[in-house]
């Protein structure tokens, strides 16, 4: 553990978040970070449950005088994100590495965990730290929010008691969440069979590097490249002027996740090498120019490998190419009823083309659920076109905003009266597991909150000392102003 963190307010929560971090818990592989959580429940005598899903509910009964209060469950998810700069960082078995930098804390060239670790300590937090007055009380933790929010599908009716939902995986400080997104992963794939590479042909490597990545949800509206998009516009032109086949293709990895780097073995008539690498540059220096303002450090480039012995066939490659330039990408639609509010958006997260199988992942969001299946159609619609079959899968519901919410007043009145100044109400286009709780949990009353997180989803994601701070003393401050039963 970074031993600076405890010199951080609040320091519960700080060291909390160092023991997290010192416990590998990427989606799916939570198991460490649950055995921490298990350990301090018992080292504080506090019940914890698991259910068959994993999640877990820690129950904590009301401090002395206010056991009449309506009982309230805080909520986050153990997983984070897996990103890293360095190639080699193996998140199954290496800790997080925080490091306290300019009023912020990040990680050493990886994703920090910030979110949603910061929410799930300082709900632990407030156990432990003197002082914190609450009524009845449940913590439920989830798991693989990040990747399918498997957590929240698999929550059964009865297991959590509370009737007030505070969820604690906004990442702005002052901000209220009241909605949210929904979303649904297309799953794209179709076989294909390789010939011999045609003879007078050279190998290159394509690589496209150095973008920013980023959440698919909360920064999607940045303006920042995919990689994948722009290795699939380099192809397609390579293709059309070259006469190069693709032998490989790899770009992306998660599905909320803006793709940083994407990579493709190309062959092209020797006699158009030259051209080809001068095309290289001015096509470097083309979309470097388009996203001058977001993407300082992409890197397009190609380089001379061995000439691949078997590329894919003409027609499969042209179909799949011509699929991917197709899918729509980025913001698709923003809010009418919202300002500045995505409704409707497509991550195009991952696509491979290698031994034998091409594929594509996408994540489509949207706060309208008739829209989030319109766009459904739409990639079934490309995908039959490409002669690709097509799964849409995973499918979660958004959150409608109540704006007549008793704790959304509740946190109102408690934060205009503690800071003195009105929190902004507003919906998030990302996927917060409110909108399957509500589902379980239909007369759960809910709100969402955090702390000002930058970046998450990426090896720069970073989050506010001060706001963590402020975050967690408006949470204290709203768990003594919880009504009365």
């Amino acid at each position: 553990m970074n031993k600076d963190l405890l010199k951080l307010y609040p320091h519960d929560l700080w060291e909390n978040f160092g023991h997290l971090c010192d416990a590998p818990h990427p989606s799916k592989h939570e198991g460490e970070a649950i055995k921490w959580m298990k350990s301090w429940a018992a080292e504080h005598d506090i019940k914890v449950e698991q259910d068959k899903t994993g999640n877990l509910l820690f129950t904590i009964p009301a401090t002395k005088g206010m056991e009449d209060r309506t009982p309230v469950i805080l909520q986050g998810h153990t997983d984070m994100v897996p990103q890293a700069d360095d190639p080699k960082f193996d998140f199954l078995k290496s800790p997080i590495e925080p490091i306290i930098d300019n009023g912020w804390v990040r990680a050493n060239r990886t994703t920090l965990g910030a979110d949603n670790g910061i929410g799930v300590c300082a709900s632990l937090a407030c156990v432990t730290t003197p002082g914190v007055k609450h009524g009845p009380m449940e913590i439920l933790v989830t798991i693989d929010e990040e990747t399918g929010m498997t957590g929240a599908f698999g929550l059964k009716k009865g297991f959590v008691k509370g009737k007030i939902l505070i969820n604690l995986d906004s990442e702005t400080e002052g901000e209220l969440y009241v909605g949210c997104a929904g979303g649904m992963d297309a799953n794209f794939e179709r076989k294909y069979t390789t010939m011999p590479t045609p003879e007078e042909m050279k190998g290159f490597r394509l690589t496209v590097t150095g973008l920013h990545g980023g959440h698919s949800g909360m920064d999607i509206n940045l303006g920042r490249a995919n990689a994948n998009k722009i290795a699939v516009r380099f192809i397609a032109r390579a293709i059309k002027e070259f006469g190069a086949c693709l032998a490989t293709l790899n770009g992306g990895s998660l599905r909320n996740a803006i793709p940083r780097e994407a990579t493709a073995i190309l062959a092209v008539p020797a006699k158009k090498a030259t051209a080809f690498k001068n095309f290289a540059k001015k096509f470097e220096a083309a979309v470097k120019a388009e996203f001058s303002a977001t993407e300082e450090n992409m890197a397009v480039s190609v380089k001379a490998v061995d000439t691949p012995a078997k590329v894919i066939r003409t027609k499969a490659q042209n179909q799949f190419i011509n699929m991917l330039f197709a899918i729509p990408n980025g913001v698709l639609r923003m809010s009418d009823s919202m300002a500045n509010l995505v409704e409707t958006s497509n991550n195009l997260a991952a696509i491979s083309a290698e031994n034998g199988v091409m594929k594509a992942i996408c994540l489509l969001r949207s706060s309208v659920d008739t829209a989030k299946d319109a766009l459904g159609d739409r990639m079934a619609a490309i995908a039959e076109l490409a002669e690709c079959d097509i799964e849409l899968t995973g499918a979660y519901p958004g959150w409608k905003p109540n704006m007549e919410s008793p704790i959304l007043k509740t946190c109102q009145s408690v934060y205009a009266k503690k800071f003195k100044q009105e929190p902004k109400i507003m919906a998030i286009h990302a996927g917060l597991e409110c909108g399957l709780f509500g589902a379980c949990y239909p007369d759960w009353d809910m709100v969402s909150f955090g702390p000002t997180i930058e970046h998450p989803h990426s090896p720069v994601e970073r989050v506010n000392i001060e706001s963590v701070g402020k975050f967690f003393d408006f949470l204290v401050e709203v768990l003594k102003n919880i009504p009365k039963k």
